[in-house]
Formats: structure tokens, C-alpha cells, sequence
């Protein structure tokens, strides 16, 4: 008899609903919103995520991430995430998707 059987036993009258499973996210959203910005250095073009205000372990994934999503380089410096290229369409849908609030600054 299993965990389901032996639930139906204690409550008869109870009808099981099927509700789809969210996807819980390991990385803490917050409620201000993410600042996305473009910028050049030296004449190339990059992508500026700030203003999260999570752990860094979190914004360090969220970092690898994106670099991975988009096959580009960057880097995490000074609780900010740099990326190499003008992304912030496709960054700001992606934190969309997972429910961050993005902020678009800059051109």
C-alpha cells in the first residue's frame, strides 16, 4: 500500500486535482528592477546588468547563464555583470522569462 492508497483510506470523500508543477527557481527575485544598459569601452560595445541585490553566488549563476544562453564572453566585477555586445533585448527577455523586473537604460 502506498502514500496514495493509504491517503484515499483517511480521506474518501477527497478528489485528487492535477496541478501543473512550477519551476522553482534557485535564484532570489527581488522587487526592484534589474538595470540593463549599453555602453562602449574602447570603442566595443557592452552590455551592463545592475542593481541586484541578492547573494552574489546567485547574480554569479544568473551571470553564467546568460553568457552561456548567448555564447558570448563577459564578466562578473563590482556587483555588476558585463557583457561583450549589445544583448539587452534577448538579456532583458530571458529575466523576463524568469521573473525578474528589468529596467532598459541608455539608448
Amino acid at each position: 500500500m502506498d502514500l496514495k492508497d493509504q491517503l484515499k483510506n483517511l480521506f474518501p470523500e477527497h478528489e485528487e486535482t492535477a496541478e501543473p508543477i512550477k519551476e522553482k527557481s534557485d535564484i532570489w527575485l527581488q522587487d526592484e528592477p534589474i538595470i540593463c544598459k549599453y555602453e562602449k569601452r574602447k570603442g566595443k560595445p557592452i552590455t551592463i546588468l545592475e542593481g541586484y541585490n541578492g547573494a552574489t553566488q546567485d547574480f554569479k549563476k544568473l551571470a553564467k547563464e546568460i553568457k552561456k544562453m548567448l555564447s558570448v564572453g563577459g564578466s562578473f566585477k563590482d556587483e555588476k555583470i558585463i557583457i561583450q555586445g549589445d544583448y539587452r533585448t534577448q538579456i532583458m527577455q530571458l529575466l523576463k522569462d524568469k521573473g525578474f523586473n528589468v529596467k532598459r537604460v541608455g539608448g
